[in-house]
């Protein structure tokens, strides 16, 4: 079945080892990470957080430790030991930059309550390679499936998508998507779906970026459409993404609006953000009536404190040259990070399918 239960590249270890000299990290209760790392002979040891400096003192024999306060919510790191970038079996990792890296993921309240994993029944993550006829080779992606999946029936399809540097391990590992889909559909605010989410880094067969809009439309979706018991019609059918994965989206749908009812555009671009597009698949926008009539969802989302915000307003204005587009705006507190994107996606997927 080209189906495997294990990731083959180190991106997504949630089980941390034990260590005898108690390396790893420990939540303080009020929002603070203490670390103890062992880096016998080091001169520093630091948490660079993105040039956010967080230095660990020496503890004795070869330990350095430190508590800071990192913020709230997902928070990637790279572990440097004497100016070199270090990855810690101790600390979990996670898959972003286009490298494994340390990360810690601190409560957020609130959270727990739309995102746990208690008390719901869950449906499965599974991995599935698929040859690309435009990468010449298998690509892989991950499809959530309802807990009482039942391949008898059929299901709408949502093609979520992650941010430059990461890959489709991104949503379920350090999205969440999987629980709070599970807990949306065992509350009954969301229809059942299938979530597939594909590699938006891959390349062409000559080693060209920019190549999943072609991969997703050539080869994921005729490949989940066989494997899968999906429905296929553009009704039932859904695109949504984060940063680079929001581009794609608008890219996508909005050239191919025969194909898809239904976006959600994450930290979000409606426009190529760097120079060199056309921005053809624009287009649809200089005709209301054309483009509500092929969506029924169209969701723009972005943190107020996100660096690209000004790319957002800008699409704002935009759009308001363009009078009549039904459109939903919203706007969450937070950066570029997995805590906004979170949000999203609860927000995003209960708007899906409800004419079934």
């Amino acid at each position: 079945m080209n189906e495997q239960r294990f990731i083959d590249t180190a991106v997504a270890f949630d089980a941390v080892p034990k260590d005898p000299d108690g390396q790893g990290f420990s939540l303080t209760g009020d929002g603070r990470v203490s670390f103890r790392l062992k880096a016998p002979g080091a001169k520093s040891v630091v948490l660079d957080q993105f040039g956010t400096v967080f230095a660990l003192g020496e503890a004795g024999d070869g330990l350095w430790e430190g508590t800071f306060d990192l913020g709230r919510g997902f928070k990637y790191f790279f572990l440097k030991i004497d100016g070199a970038d270090v990855l810690s079996p101790y600390l979990p990792i996670g898959y972003g930059c286009s490298r494994p890296m340390n990360f810690v993921d601190v409560p957020v309240p609130g959270e727990e309550d739309w995102a746990g994993l208690d008390g719901v029944p869950h449906g499965g993550v599974t991995r599935v390679l698929y040859p690309s006829s435009v990468s010449g080779k298998h690509e892989a992606a991950l499809v959530w499936t309802p807990a009482d999946y039942d391949p008898a029936k059929q299901y709408p399809v949502l093609y979520l998508q992650h941010g430059h540097g990461e890959n489709e391990t991104g949503w379920a590992h350090q999205g969440h998507v999987a629980r709070i889909a599970d807990r949306l559909l065992y509350e009954g605010s969301m229809r059942e779906m299938l979530i597939v989410m594909g590699n938006g880094m891959a390349v062409d067969r000559e080693g060209r970026g920019g190549a999943f809009p072609r991969i997703l439309l050539e080869d994921l979706i005729p490949f989940v459409e066989s494997r899968f018991s999906v429905k296929t019609d553009k009704w039932h059918r859904a695109m949504a993404g984060l940063s680079m994965g929001s581009w794609q989206t608008s890219l996508v749908t909005m050239s191919h609006p025969e194909l898809f009812a239904y976006a959600g555009v994450f930290s979000g671009f409606m426009r190529f953000p760097r120079s060199g597009s056309d921005n053809a698949h624009l287009s649809i926008l200089d005709d209301p009536d054309a483009f509500n009539a092929a969506f029924r969802v169209f969701y723009r989302a972005m943190g107020t404190e996100d660096q690209f915000f000004s790319a957002f307003e800008a699409d704002d204005e935009m759009l308001k040259t363009k009078p009549g587009l039904n459109m939903l705006r919203q706007t969450f507190p937070g950066g570029h990070d997995w805590g906004v994107w979170r949000r999203c996606i609860h927000e995003f997927l209960p708007m899906l399918f409800k004419e079934d």
